[in-house]
C-alpha cells in the first residue's frame, strides 16, 4: 500500500492536472528512486533505443519519413529566437545526427522508430494492493521526451533518467485508474499526459503551464482505436504514441509562450474522464451501472505517484524477449517449454510430426491476436499481431534448430525483424503450420488471471495423436513477475541482435545507451551523434 512518505497522493475531488504537474517539478528535484528502479529503466531505455536504431537502419517506413522531416526543421541560423524556459541549448537531435532540429521534430522521429518494431517494453495497467486495476496497456516509447528536454536544459545523464523513472510513473499509473481502450480511445493519451507533465519540468514551466498543457493534450488530441482495427495495419499504429507526443510538446511550448488552454480537466464533466466514467457521466461501458463517486464534481479516479523507494511502476512492466506482440508471450513461451519437454515434435524437418497445436488463451489476446482474419496477415503490423503467425514462425524456426542439433532455447528462437519481413510472412512452410494452429478461448478461468500473469496454455498433437500440453505459463520470460529466466542475459541477446543491423560491432552502441545516469552534460549533448546508415527498405 502508498504511504505518504513514499508517494504523491492526488484525490479525485482535487485539481489532479495540476498535481500531476507539481509532482513532475518536485521528482526532478527530490525524488529518490531506489537503484533497482534506476536499473530497470537503464534497461527499459537501452531496449527501446536498439529497438529505434535498427528500424531505421533496416528502412522501415515511418521513422525514415519522420526523420527525415525532423531534419528539414533544422533550427535557424544565426537567430534561433528566444529561449523556452530555463533551456540553454535550442533544439534537440535525431537518432544518428549532431544536428539540432525543432525539439517536437526530434521527439516525433525519435518516439516512432522505437516503436516501430513493437518490440520494447510493455505495461497491463495493473496494481492489486491499491485497487486499481484497469488493465490499460501502454508501452515505454516517451524516452525521447527526457533526452530532448535534458538537452535543451543542459542536464546530465542522471537527470535524463531521473525525467524517464517520472515520466513512466505518470503514464503507468494513470493506465492502473483508467482504461482507455474500454472507449476505444488508444492508450498513447496517458503517455501524452505524462510527457507534456515531464517535458514541461525539464524545461522549467511552472505548474499552471503544465496544467494546461495537459488541459490541451486532452481537449485538442484525442486519438482513437480506429488506427489499431481492420485486417491489416498502417504507419499509423506504430506511430500513435510519437504523433500524440508531438501533440503534447507543442501545447507545452504553447503555455510556456502564455497561451492559455483549458485547466483541471481530470474534473471537467465534457472531457474524455468525466464523460465516461464518474459523476455526470454521459456513456458507460455496456453492461455496467453508472458510477458516481463522491463528491459530485469529482474526476473517476485517485492516482498514487511514488517519489521514493522501490514501488515504481516501471518495476511491473514487461520485456519483450524479441519481436512479438506482448499478448503472445505465453505462448513462446509455452511452445518452448514443450519442446523442451518432447523434443521428436521436430524431428521431421517438414514438421510432419506436428499435426495440430491448439492455443489456449485470455481475453484480450483471444480477440486482439487469435481473430481468425489474421491468419492471413499481408503486411508486417499485421503479422506482429497474429497469434497464429507468431507461433508458426517460432515452430518454423525450431526445426531448423533440430536440423542443425541446436536446442530451442528463447535465445536460439528468439523472433527478430527479419521474421517479419515479406519472404517470413508469405514463407510456405509457415503458411502451412498456420493452418493446423486452433485458438480457444480459455473462459472465466484465463480471464480472471489476466493482467496479474499472461495466461496460456498450448497442446500440441503428434503425427500419432498423442497430446502433449505445456500447463498453464502466467509469466514467460520477460514479465515482471517471472523468476526463472536469466532476464539480462536474453537482454544482452536481443540488444546484439538488434545492434547488429546497425553496426558489425554493436557492443559501443549499446553501451553507448547504457548506464545513463553516469553521463555526463556534454555525453548528453551527443548521444546521438554517431553515423547510422540507411540500408536499403525493409520488405
Amino acid at each position: 500500500m502508498a504511504d505518504e512518505q513514499t508517494h504523491v497522493v492526488l484525490k479525485r475531488d482535487t485539481n489532479q492536472a495540476l498535481g500531476i504537474a507539481e509532482y513532475a517539478i518536485r521528482f526532478l528535484a527530490e525524488g529518490e528512486p531506489d537503484p533497482k528502479v534506476l536499473e530497470r529503466t537503464n534497461w527499459f531505455h537501452t531496449d527501446a533505443t536498439l529497438c529505434g536504431l535498427s528500424a531505421i537502419a533496416r528502412g522501415t517506413n515511418a521513422p525514415n519519413i519522420l526523420r527525415n522531416e525532423a531534419l528539414h526543421y533544422p533550427i535557424p541560423e544565426p537567430d534561433p529566437g528566444p529561449l523556452l524556459g530555463n533551456a540553454r541549448y535550442h533544439g534537440a537531435t535525431v537518432f544518428g545526427s549532431a544536428r539540432r532540429v525543432k525539439e517536437e521534430k526530434a521527439i516525433v522521429a525519435n518516439c516512432s522508430a522505437v516503436r516501430e518494431w513493437d518490440s520494447n517494453g510493455t505495461n497491463f495497467g495493473y496494481n492489486p494492493a491499491l485497487g486499481h486495476t484497469a488493465g490499460e496497456f501502454g508501452h515505454n516509447d516517451y524516452y525521447s521526451v527526457c533526452i530532448a528536454g535534458a538537452q535543451m536544459a543542459g542536464a546530465d545523464g542522471a537527470t535524463a533518467l531521473k525525467a524517464m523513472v517520472c515520466l513512466d510513473e505518470i503514464r503507468g499509473r494513470l493506465a492502473e485508474v483508467f482504461s482507455l481502450k474500454s472507449y476505444k480511445i488508444d492508450h498513447v493519451l496517458h503517455g501524452a499526459i505524462a510527457s507534456a507533465a515531464v517535458f514541461g519540468a525539464l524545461l522549467g514551466a511552472t505548474p499552471e503551464q503544465i496544467e494546461r498543457a495537459i488541459g490541451m493534450v486532452v481537449a485538442h488530441f484525442i486519438p482513437f482505436r480506429a488506427i489499431r482495427a481492420g485486417k491489416q495495419l498502417s504507419d499509423s499504429k506504430g506511430a500513435s504514441a510519437a504523433i500524440s507526443t508531438e501533440c503534447a510538446i507543442m501545447s507545452v511550448k504553447r503555455t510556456m509562450s502564455g497561451f492559455l488552454g483549458p485547466r483541471d480537466i481530470f474534473r471537467n464533466p465534457e472531457a474524455v474522464f468525466r464523460l465516461f466514467e464518474g459523476p455526470g457521466q454521459l456513456f458507460v461501458r455496456v453492461g455496467e451501472e453508472p458510477k458516481h463517486p463522491e463528491p459530485a464534481d469529482a474526476s473517476p479516479f485517485d492516482l498514487h505517484l511514488a517519489m521514493k523507494g522501490e514501488d515504481f511502476t516501471v518495476m511491473g512492466m514487461h520485456f519483450k524477449i524479441g519481436v512479438y506482440e506482448h499478448q503472445s508471450a505465453g505462448a513462446i513461451q509455452a511452445v518452448i517449454s514443450l519442446l523442451e519437454k518432447v523434443p521428436h515434435l521436430i524431428d521431421d524437418p517438414l514438421g510432419g510430426n506436428i499435426k495440430k497445436v491448439k492455443i489456449i488463451a485470455y481475453e484480450p489476446a483471444y480477440g486482439i491476436i487469435g481473430d481468425p482474419a489474421k491468419k492471413d496477415p499481408q503486411t508486417r503490423q499485421s503479422a506482429d499481431h497474429s497469434m497464429a503467425y507468431i507461433i508458426a514462425t517460432l515452430l518454423r524456426k525450431a526445426l531448423g534448430c533440430r536440423q542443425m542439433n541446436h536446442k530451442p532455447t528463447w535465445k536460439e528462437l528468439m523472433l527478430g525483424p527479419d521474421d517479419y519481413s515479406r519472404d517470413a510472412i508469405f514463407n510456405e512452410q509457415t503458411r502451412k503450420i498456420m493452418d493446423r494452429i486452433e485458438f480457444e478461448h480459455g473462459g472465466e478461468e484465463y480471464d480472471k488471471r489476466y493482467p496479474d500473469g499472461i495466461p496460456t496454455s498450448v497442446i500440441i498433437t503428434d503425427a500419432d495423436g498423442n497430446e502433449f500440453d505445456s500447463g498453464l505459463i502466467m509469466y514467460p520470460a520477460g514479465h515482471a513477475r517471472n523468476q526463472t529466466a536469466d532476464l539480462r542475459d536474453l537482454l544482452e541477446a536481443k540488444w546484439r541482435m538488434l545492434g547488429e543491423m546497425v553496426q558489425e560491432d554493436p557492443t559501443p552502441l549499446i553501451e553507448r545507451f547504457s548506464n545513463l545516469e553516469q553521463k555526463t552534460a556534454d555525453e548528453l549533448q551527443v548521444i546521438n551523434d554517431f553515423e547510422l546508415k540507411v540500408q536499403g527498405k525493409f520488405d
